[in-house]
């Protein structure tokens, strides 16, 4: 029978505090982050692995109009390639392709790079982040995608090659393994996410290092329970807006 664990606890004092008007983020962080060991229910990777390819499979089959129209709605409104293959840091610190539908202008990088020399305040929002609130780079139809998480559907094809889980960590590109020191071990340790743990708790304000302590608690923590929870509560999360990424 499943045990309630110290992360479900402290899971669920988050939930509390955010109805009691308190920063629930910060309580659970600090619990995940104040040990090395958290106790929960393991569930083997065989199992986990089932759960992803059944509900990738059965996502894929009723979000194919979806994907269809979005591909469409991509293509003929921005030039460019339809699909965007960023390099990210997956399971064991391994490198694989995650896919989205193209959100950016084909020449995002130089505009990125010419944004961050000349304002100050995106530059220091990058550096806290790696993300800017506004960015440019962004096209009209892309900031709907982002928004609603449509962009996100090619990476269930990453799941079923196995790069990716349906729950886990967000996946980082390398730039950011200096953000989690000491912690990049505990992140290898599973495969990242579609959604995760951080992506139904955040809000805006919600700071890198909290991230981390989410993505840290999951990878040491993980259960049945969790991984569901976390499916359940990704819909609302996507329909406020919260769950984009």
């Amino acid at each position: 029978m499943f045990q309630r664990s110290t992360l479900l606890r402290a899971f669920d004092a988050m939930q509390s505090g955010a109805r009691d008007g308190r920063d629930g983020g910060a309580l659970v962080a600090a619990s995940y982050v104040a040990g090395d060991m958290l106790p929960g229910t393991r569930i083997d990777d065989g199992l986990i692995r089932l759960f992803d390819i059944a509900g990738a499979l059965l996502v894929l089959l009723l979000a194919f109009p979806v994907m269809v129209f979005v591909a469409l709605a991509v293509k003929l409104t921005s030039p460019g390639p339809l699909l965007f293959a960023h390099a990210r840091v997956g399971r064991h610190g391994r490198r694989f392709a995650c896919l989205k539908f193209r959100t950016m202008a084909v020449d995002a990088d130089a505009q990125l790079k010419a944004l961050l020399d000349n304002d100050p305040a995106a530059r220091a929002e990058w550096q806290t982040s790696h993300k800017l609130r506004s960015d440019p780079r962004v096209t009209p139809i892309g900031r709907f995608l982002r928004r609603t998480s449509l962009d996100e559907l090619p990476q269930l094809f990453t799941v079923l090659w196995g790069d990716m889980s349906l729950v886990g960590p967000r996946p980082i590109v390398e730039a950011e393994i200096p953000r989690y020191g000491r912690h990049y071990a505990i992140y290898c340790r599973v495969r990242p996410g579609v959604t995760g743990l951080w992506q139904v708790q955040r809000d805006a304000d919600t700071s890198y290092r909290r991230r981390v302590a989410f993505d840290v608690a999951f990878a040491r923590g993980r259960s049945l329970r969790l991984y569901l929870l976390i499916l359940a509560r990704t819909v609302p999360a996507v329909l406020s807006g919260r769950g984009a990424c």
